[in-house]
C-alpha cells in the first residue's frame, strides 16, 4: 500500500473489502443484505467488514444493523452520494463494494469484484444488461430509455467504457477512490465516480451483475424524472465541448455560411426570399454561437485552475498560441475591420447628403460591419478574463 494512504480511514490491512451500504428507512430489506455479505465474507474466506451508512433512518434500521454485526455511521448531510461519502471514509477495507440495501443486488455474489481489484482495477462497475434484469426489477422507463441514454451520453462524452453507468453495485480501491475527488451529494454521485474514473485515466472495468426486484413495500428514494436531469446536468456540466464548443462552432459555422450567401443580394429558397432580415439571423448566429466558444474556454480553465477536470495538455499548448497579446492584437483587427465599414457606410450615407438609403443595400454593410465589431470588443474582453482565470494556473 502506498506510503501516503498508511493513516487514511481506508488503510486498515486487517480488512480486505468494505461492503457499504446507504440507508434510509430500510427495514424490512436490510437485514437480508448485511447477512448475504457476512455470508460472503465466510464462504470465501475474505476479512471484510458491512458499513451502514445511516442518513437518518426512524425505523430501527441502525439497531438491525448492529445486531446483526454491521459497523453503523451517522451522516447527517441528506443525500445519497453524502451518505455514501459518509460511509466509504469510515471504510476500513483497501476495497470497497458500494451497493443500495434494497435487496436489489446480490450482495452473496461479491467475487467477480473483489477478484478484477485484486488483479488491479482501480473501478469496478456492475453491469445489469449483461448479468441479467429480472421482471419487474426496473421500470421501463430507466430500462429502455433512461439507462441506454444517459450510459450512451456519458460514453460519448468522455469515451467511458462503462455500459452501465448507474449501476448501484460498484467496487474500488480506496487509493483510486481518494484520487476520484468526488463532491456531489445527490443521485448523481453515481455519474460523478464513472465520469472522474475516466478523465484521471484510472483502469475502469466491467463485470455481470444481476438485479432483482426492490424487496420493499413502499416506493423507492429515485424520483425518475428530477435525478434523470440531475445525471445529465452533471454531465453536461463536465463536458464544456458538448455543452459550448461544438454548439458554438456549429453556430458560427451555420452563421456564416448563411452570412456569405446573403451578402451579395437576396437569395431564392424555394418560394421563399431572403434577405438582410434573415442576414441579422445569421449575425446573431455567429454572435451567439461565439459566445457558447469563449464560454468553452473559460469553464475548461476554470475546471482545471481548480482541480475539477484533470489536466488536458493539447488544450494547455492552445495558451502557447492563444495569449492576452495575440488576443489584444486579434480584436483590435477585428474592431478596426468593423470600424472601417463603419465608415464605408458613413460615407455613402454622406454621398446623398444623409438622406434616405437604400436598406437592402446599405445594411449588407453596416451589419457584417458591427458584427465585426461586437466580435472584436468581445475579443478584447474575453482575452484579459483567460488571463485572469489563467493566473493560478502560470
Amino acid at each position: 500500500m502506498p506510503d501516503d494512504l498508511k493513516d487514511s480511514p481506508g488503510s486498515t490491512s486487517e480488512v480486505e473489502l468494505s461492503v457499504v451500504m446507504p440507508c434510509l428507512n430500510e427495514a424490512e430489506t436490510l437485514e437480508t443484505c448485511i447477512l448475504k455479505a457476512m455470508g460472503f465474507f465466510v464462504g470465501n474466506g475474505v476479512r471484510g467488514e458491512v458499513v451502514i451508512a445511516d442518513n437518518g433512518s426512524t425505523d430501527g434500521s441502525q439497531e438491525i444493523a448492529r445486531k446483526l454485526g454491521a459497523r453503523v455511521v451517522d451522516v447527517k448531510e441528506k443525500g445519497y452520494g453524502s451518505a455514501l461519502k459518509g460511509g466509504i471514509e469510515a471504510s476500513l477495507g483497501r476495497y470497497v463494494v458500494m451497493g443500495d440495501s434494497d435487496d436489489s443486488y446480490d450482495f452473496s455474489n461479491l467475487m467477480p469484484f473483489l477478484e478484477q481489484l485484486r488483479e488491479g482495477a482501480d473501478l469496478v462497475m456492475g453491469n445489469r444488461f449483461r448479468g441479467g434484469i429480472a421482471e419487474g426489477a426496473m421500470p421501463p422507463l430507466h430500462r429502455y430509455l433512461g439507462n441506454p441514454v444517459l450510459t450512451g451520453i456519458g460514453r460519448v462524452f468522455f469515451n467511458s467504457p462503462a455500459g452501465d453507468f448507474h449501476c448501484g453495485l460498484r467496487g474500488f480501491s480506496w487509493e483510486a477512490y481518494s484520487k476520484m475527488g468526488l463532491r456531489t451529494t445527490g443521485m448523481e454521485f453515481a455519474s460523478e465516480m464513472v465520469v472522474k474514473s475516466t478523465l484521471k485515466g484510472l483502469d475502469v472495468r466491467e463485470v455481470p451483475t444481476t438485479l432483482s426486484p426492490d424487496g420493499r413495500s413502499r416506493p423507492p428514494h429515485l424520483r425518475s424524472w428530477r435525478d434523470g436531469w440531475r445525471h445529465l446536468r452533471f454531465m453536461l456540466l463536465f463536458s464544456p465541448r458538448w455543452l459550448f464548443l461544438y454548439p458554438g462552432l456549429f453556430l458560427i459555422l451555420m452563421g456564416l455560411l448563411l452570412g456569405l450567401w446573403l451578402l451579395p443580394g437576396p437569395q431564392q429558397l424555394g418560394g421563399l426570399t431572403l434577405d438582410v432580415h434573415t442576414l441579422v439571423y445569421a449575425a446573431a448566429m455567429v454572435l451567439i454561437g461565439f459566445q457558447s466558444v469563449l464560454f468553452a474556454m473559460f469553464t475548461k480553465v476554470f475546471a482545471v485552475t481548480e482541480g475539477l477536470l484533470p489536466k488536458d495538455p493539447r488544450f494547455l499548448k492552445v495558451f502557447d498560441h492563444i495569449t492576452l497579446e495575440t488576443g489584444i492584437i486579434g480584436g483590435l483587427i477585428l474592431i478596426l475591420a468593423g470600424l472601417a465599414g463603419t465608415g464605408f457606410a458613413v460615407a455613402q450615407w454622406s454621398s446623398v447628403s444623409f438622406g434616405d438609403l437604400q436598406p437592402s443595400s446599405v445594411l449588407r454593410l453596416v451589419i457584417p460591419s458591427a458584427t465585426s465589431l461586437a466580435l472584436g470588443c468581445q475579443v478584447v474582453l474575453a482575452s484579459f478574463f483567460l488571463s485572469v482565470l489563467g493566473l493560478k494556473r502560470q
